[in-house]
């Protein structure tokens, strides 16, 4: 019986020697501030910001007087690991935290010296507060703040998952975007290619320099007419015509003769070089008799053209012209009596309006 009561007494002195050790046993309390990802911005409403910080600062207010007398130190960690470089990311997590302690100095009313100040370049994008408190003032048991530390290595595990999912996402997108500027570039490159193989109305009437002409409207009224273009450029050409004939009938008394020549300097105007300006030079001689007198002379003038190349093909166009300009004829009259020119004196005259018109076929030599 004395031993049960030696023992007993024995008990109750350790219980109470030992208790106060137990109630002044401290336990450590986090709390999680989440940040959007690569920002560093401080969102008190988002993601469950607000409710830790509202614990947090319960905390606080319980252990004013530990935190204030330095007893009780406010533990600031910064985690960010989404940027490209560690000194990024630990710039990053810096900013971080300095921006959750300003919020806890401000709403708490503590000091800049109450924390201390970690900084890391890994495991996530977020911010925990640590105090080392007493267990009897330790909000949560040891077996509910085991599931909070679990189900919080979970969320972040799931926010890991989120995030590495998230970056290979976009990945993807970039690298078929990149394909497809690739096809794009590859189809346009190939699509002008084309375009510079196939001849088109703007090469095809600037990829000559020299051209055989035949004026239609001469040869419709039996006056042979051939001439030649050099194009100096797309720009610039040189044209020289020249018409002949010889015609006579019963028996030499009627007769249609004549030869010219006129040189033509062009200016090809517009994108597909079709329309042209150009200056004439005309000069040559004539012998009509077309009634009982004849005209024998020389012409000789000038003026301006205008016209317009319309492509048949790739060797062939027909130029539409018009010259506009003077034309001076100095001749002189004859008659035939018995087989001899008797003449009948001589006349001038001057011509001011159209001195030539063509409807002439073009072919491109080279």
């Amino acid at each position: 019986m004395s031993r049960k009561i030696t023992f007993l007494t024995l008990f109750l002195w350790l219980m109470t020697v030992t208790f106060p050790v137990i109630a002044q046993q401290k336990a450590d309390t986090t709390y999680t501030f989440r940040f959007v990802t690569q920002k560093d911005m401080f969102y008190v409403p988002w993601n469950g910001n607000d409710t830790e910080l509202a614990r947090l600062l319960e905390c606080i207010e319980r252990n004013r007087t530990d935190i204030l007398d330095g007893r009780l130190p406010l533990l600031v960690d910064g985690y960010c690991n989404s940027l490209g470089s560690e000194t990024e990311n630990l710039a990053t997590a810096k900013i971080r935290a300095n921006r959750v302690k300003s919020e806890l100095i401000i709403r708490a009313e503590i000091k800049e010296e109450n924390f201390i100040t970690r900084n890391h370049a890994t495991e996530g994008d977020f911010v925990t507060v640590r105090l080392t408190v007493p267990v009897k003032e330790t909000a949560v048991t040891d077996a509910e703040a085991e599931a909070r530390r679990k189900a919080e290595a979970e969320r972040l595990e799931a926010e890991k998952r989120a995030e590495q999912e998230r970056l290979a996402e976009e990945q993807r997108k970039a690298e078929e975007a990149r394909l497809a500027a690739e096809k794009a570039e590859a189809e346009k490159a190939a699509q002008q290619n084309t375009l510079a193989d196939t001849p088109s109305e703007t090469k095809i009437t600037t990829d000559y320099h020299l051209s055989l002409r035949a004026n239609l409207l001469r040869w419709a009224t039996l006056t042979p007419d051939l001439g030649v273009e050099w194009r100096i450029c797309p720009s610039w050409g040189i044209a020289v015509n020249g018409s002949w004939t010889s015609w006579t009938w019963s028996d030499k008394d009627r007769r249609y003769a004549l030869w010219e020549v006129a040189p033509e300097v062009r200016y090809y105007m517009g994108e597909k070089k079709a329309w042209y300006l150009g200056a004439l030079f005309k000069a040559g001689q004539f012998n009509y008799k077309l009634s009982e007198t004849g005209k024998q002379g020389d012409l000789m003038g000038g003026g301006i053209t205008a016209g317009h190349q319309l492509r048949l093909n790739k060797a062939l166009a027909l130029d539409f012209n018009l010259g506009l300009g003077y034309l001076n004829a100095d001749y002189e009259k004859y008659e035939v009596i018995d087989g001899v020119r008797v003449r009948h004196g001589n006349e001038t005259k001057d011509w001011w309006g159209p001195i030539n018109a063509g409807v002439t076929l073009v072919w491109k030599l080279f």
